[in-house]
This record gives C-alpha cells, sequence and structure tokens, in this order.
C-alpha cells in the first residue's frame, strides 16, 4: 500500500481548461488561472511533477527578465539566429519564433504565479555555441533552491527526484560542475558544497526542506497551483477524448478504476509526456535495438498521443529522443546518465570494435543521434564502453553517486557492467574487444591527448565540451593520457524521453494531418513534436518550450473568451 497521500476524488465535473499531465502541464495551468479561467490537472501517476521533477530542472527560454537583468549579452537578432541556424528546416519558423516572442511572457507569469526565483546558469554552453548567435555563457536558466515543505499536506504527492545527495543539500545544475570537480578545484568547489549543507541541514532544523533542479522547479509551480485553488487529481489516466461536432469538448478520464466524465469548455492541453516506456511504438518508430532504458516518468506511455491520433492528428520527428548515454542498469534498475563524466580528461568511449567512433564531450543528443546514424549505415554501435585510469577514479564524481578513490559498486562487477585491469591488452579481453584495436586505439588517444589536440574528434574545441572539463588540465581541458590500471564501465543509450508527438502550430493547437486545426484541443511539451525539429539548442530546451506553449496554449484559449 502506497504512502502517498490519495489527493482529490474523481467526479464529473466543468471547467474551462482541463489538463492531461502535471510536469510543465503546470504551466499551462497556472496561465489559464492567471487569466481567471477555471482549471483542472489530472496526472495518471501518484504524483505531482511528471518527468520535469526528474530533471535537472533547467530551462532554455531566451530573452526572459532573469537572463536581462543578470547581464546576458545575447540579443533578441542573436537568439533568433542561433535558434534558425541549429533547427533549420526542421521545424516550422512560425513555431519556434512564437517561442522566443513570447518565452519571457511566461517566464513573467510563472514568477507572478508561483513562489520561486530563478537565476541565470551563466556559463553553461548553449549545445551548438560556434553556430551564429551561439553563445559561450549560455541561455540557461534555473529555479533557486526551493523549500517544498511549503506544500504542506501536499508535500508526499511530489515527484521525488532521480538521485538524492548523500546529506540533505540543494544541489543545482550550477552547482554540479563544480562539486564534481571537488578534489581538483577545492578553494571554488568547497564553498558551494559547504553553502548547500548548511543550507539543507539548517533548513531541517528550522522545518524547511530545500530541493533543487527538477524538484525546485516542480515544487515551485505545485506551490503555484495550491495557491490559486486549482485542484490535480492523481492516479488519473486519460481514456478517450471527447468531441462535438468536430470540437474537443472534454475527455473521460479513470481514477482507481471509477470513470468520470471532465467537460471543458475552453480546451484540453495534453501535457502527458512522450511514449517513453511503450516499447512497441518505440521499436516502430525508433531502433529495434533500443532497450527499455528511458529516463522519463514511468507515467510516459504515449497515451495523449494516442488520443490525439484517435481524432486525426498528425505526428512528426517520432524517431527522435531527448538521447543520453549512461551507465548501463543493473537488473531491473534504472540506468544512470553520464554527463560531465564524458567530457573529462582521463577517459574516452569505444565501440565493440575496441575504437573511439564519436567525441565523448558533445552534447547528448547528438551522441545518440550518431549512434542512431551509425545503425541506419549498416555500421551499428552494438556495445559501448566508458574506459578511464586511476587518476579519473580518483578524480572525479562518477554517475552520480560513487565519489572520488571509491571502489566502483561490487554489483556493477558482478553484473558485468564493469571491468578493470592493468593494461590495455587484458581490459580488451575484459571487455570483450579486439586487443590489437583497442591497443591501437589506446595508441592514438594518448598520443593525441598529449598535444591537446583531438585531430579524430575535435574533443574539446567546442565552449560546450568545455565547459565540463577540469581547469586544472592544459592545454585541452578534456583531455589527458590515459596511464596505469584502467577501468571501463558499460555504457548504454538511455534518454530523458521521447520529443516526437503530435503537430501543433505556433498557438500550440492540434493540427490533423492535412493542416487543419483540431478545435478545442493543445499539445505541449513531450507530447508535442519538438518546436527545435532535430536538435537541442541547450540545456533545458525541452522544460523551456514545455513552459512557453503551455503560456501559448492558456493565451490562446483566453482569447476565445
Amino acid at each position: 500500500m502506497s504512502s502517498t497521500p490519495a489527493g482529490p476524488r474523481a467526479q464529473d465535473t466543468t471547467v474551462d481548461v482541463l489538463v492531461v499531465g502535471s510536469g510543465t502541464g503546470m504551466a499551462a495551468a497556472l496561465s489559464a488561472r492567471d487569466q481567471d479561467m477555471s482549471v483542472l490537472v489530472v496526472e495518471k501517476t501518484e504524483y505531482v511533477g511528471g518527468s520535469t521533477a526528474r530533471s535537472g530542472g533547467a530551462f532554455w527560454i531566451p530573452g526572459n527578465d532573469t537572463l536581462r537583468s543578470e547581464g546576458s549579452p545575447a540579443t533578441p537578432e542573436m537568439d533568433r539566429d542561433y535558434v534558425a541556424a541549429v533547427v533549420g528546416d526542421t521545424s516550422s519558423r512560425t513555431r519556434w519564433q512564437a517561442f522566443l516572442d513570447h518565452g519571457p511572457d511566461a517566464v513573467a507569469m510563472l514568477a507572478r504565479t508561483t513562489p520561486m526565483e530563478f537565476f541565470w546558469a551563466r556559463g553553461y554552453s548553449d549545445y551548438h555555441p560556434e553556430k551564429p548567435g551561439g553563445s559561450a555563457l549560455g541561455r540557461s536558466c534555473e529555479c533557486h533552491p526551493f523549500d517544498a515543505s511549503v506544500l504542506g499536506d501536499e508535500r508526499g504527492r511530489l515527484r521525488p527526484g532521480v538521485v538524492e545527495a548523500p546529506v540533505p543539500m540543494p544541489v543545482t545544475g550550477a552547482d554540479y560542475k563544480w562539486m564534481n570537480l571537488m578534489t581538483r578545484t577545492p578553494l571554488r568547489s568547497l564553498p558551494r558544497i559547504v553553502k548547500r549543507v548548511v543550507q539543507g541541514l539548517g533548513g531541517k532544523l528550522i522545518g524547511r526542506e530545500y530541493t533543487a533542479g527538477g524538484q525546485a522547479l516542480a515544487a515551485g509551480m505545485f506551490a503555484g497551483l495550491i495557491g490559486a485553488g486549482v485542484p490535480v487529481w492523481t492516479r488519473t489516466s486519460l481514456v478517450e477524448l471527447l468531441t462535438d461536432g468536430g470540437r474537443v469538448t472534454g475527455a473521460v478520464v479513470e481514477q482507481d478504476g471509477t470513470r468520470v466524465t471532465v467537460t471543458a469548455r475552453r480546451g484540453v492541453v495534453l501535457a502527458a509526456g512522450g511514449f517513453d516506456h511503450d516499447m512497441a511504438m518505440r521499436h516502430e518508430y525508433q531502433s529495434p535495438r533500443l532497450g527499455h532504458w528511458s529516463l522519463g516518468s514511468e507515467g510516459n506511455e504515449g497515451d495523449a498521443i494516442a488520443a490525439g491520433r484517435a481524432l486525426g492528428a498528425g505526428v512528426d520527428h517520432m524517431a527522435e529522443a531527448w538521447w543520453f548515454p549512461a551507465v548501463a542498469p543493473v537488473g531491473d534498475g534504472e540506468p544512470s546518465v553520464l554527463l560531465a563524466e564524458r567530457s573529462l580528461p582521463g577517459s574516452m568511449i569505444v565501440d565493440q570494435t575496441g575504437s573511439r567512433f564519436i567525441n565523448e564531450a558533445t552534447d547528448y543528443m547528438s551522441f545518440g543521434q550518431e549512434i542512431l546514424r551509425r545503425e541506419a549505415d549498416g555500421s551499428p554501435v552494438t556495445d559501448m564502453w566508458l574506459v578511464f585510469d586511476q587518476r579519473y577514479r580518483n578524480s572525479y564524481v562518477l554517475a552520480g553517486g560513487v565519489f572520488p578513490r571509491m571502489p566502483l559498486p561490487k554489483a556493477w562487477y558482478d553484473a558485468g557492467i564493469a571491468v578493470r585491469a592493468d593494461n590495455p591488452g587484458d581490459l580488451a579481453t575484459a571487455m570483450g574487444v579486439p586487443q590489437a584495436d583497442f591497443a591501437a586505439t589506446v595508441a592514438r588517444f594518448n598520443e593525441m591527448a598529449g598535444t591537446g589536440i583531438d585531430h579524430d574528434f575535435q574533443r574539446g574545441a567546442s565552449a560546450y565540451d568545455r565547459y565540463y572539463g577540469d581547469p586544472t588540465v592544459t592545454p585541452n581541458p578534456n583531455l589527458r593520457p590515459l596511464s596505469g590500471g584502467l577501468y571501463a564501465v558499460r555504457v548504454v543509450l538511455s534518454d530523458l524521453g521521447t520529443c516526437g508527438g503530435l503537430t501543433v502550430d505556433e498557438r500550440a493547437r492540434v493540427l490533423r494531418e492535412d493542416g487543419d486545426v483540431v478545435p478545442g484541443l493543445y499539445a505541449i511539451g513531450n507530447t508535442a513534436a519538438n518546436a527545435f525539429g532535430d536538435t537541442y539548442p541547450g540545456a533545458g530546451a525541452t522544460i523551456g518550450q514545455g513552459l512557453v506553449f503551455g503560456h501559448l496554449a492558456a493565451l490562446d484559449m483566453a482569447a476565445a473568451l
């Protein structure tokens, strides 16, 4: 029996706006309520927050007040040039221009309707900063650590985070970079660690519970909904959309086996995530090689996309996801994402041939797309290993919880996802890759790392690569020759959620396959096709577009009043 609070009971009801999904869908609900519309949010799982609460919590929304007030040099022209350069013709210009035009208003709405305060993650580079308009300083923002105790009796319904710190301490994405380098940059890292430990433990003493990242963003929006009197029905799944004369007028939903009808006078917003955990859909639209390794909320099973399709809605970008390389899971556990780990010196990634095949430090979506490109070209990556040496193991955090000098978990060795050897030949045997090829790869890598120039894959050439590098290593913070005892950890292609979905316009209205609008139906977040086409402009672009198009959907419904 779950100890999670039950929340409100479902019953037949009528509201102006029904929001299906409680991740970035909460932004749509907040904006609708801010415009004096009555709102109901329904959530399939027992927790509020969706994949947003499991994420790093950054949002990439150019031109917002936080960026301007903290001195971002990016201009609207730079923002437009950058998105145009990275998106190209893979998505509608009208749609992404609406994102840029209304993004600042969406952030202002969140600041107005919730207790959250935001900051610029200055220095967290855009993912393609060398493109026209790109910025090495980045455009990503985060929520300051948020006191989740303000949720009161509803605290138990907030979705837990993915990684828990060993002591109560809120760790923002900006903190993570330096905490990961605690042994290398103690003068910069230790004050951050002490600050967060004091904040976490000190908060506990006075009845506060500080959270950070996606938990903070989800908690802040949930607090806004509670304050505005917007109910959230959990354990409530979408059964079908209701229509009258072609217009969506509500939905049948089911809570704990009981079905009720929700009439929505102004519209229904589908914000229920993608099809992360529907492996039949994933193998149909993506790769049959994919394992069940998504880190998206367990409720993301494509229900909302299927409901839209039943009304003739089109879909786009279904082959894509917010790909993320990760340490292979043990048994039925979850994979552990590899972010900074891939950028740090003294490491490289090889495939089943024992060879490097990519700039390991590239952004995670591009990493996954390269793997899928190779599969399409007939040279699939069937196995991957992160290889590193003892100095690396002594210096950096691995997979979020294996701290410097800690031994790798015994469970990893027992499961065959970690191996160790004293030399490249023995490590190759342990990994099951050709000895001669792997030895040649190590020799080639060490030769280039010694000069600081990766002639094969340009690791360290991008400001994004260098963001997660080790600034104490010169001339390239991402490269150092391997030496001494070696380790290898098996890597799989995980993701933060799929990003293909229903086709929508610049107002988040769902479009039929022929391009006509489905009246009364909107889709945002990962239920909608990625506004940025096949690309990921910067940290928090997935959350950013969910927040902005949630606001745009509410504006459109309010205009119909």
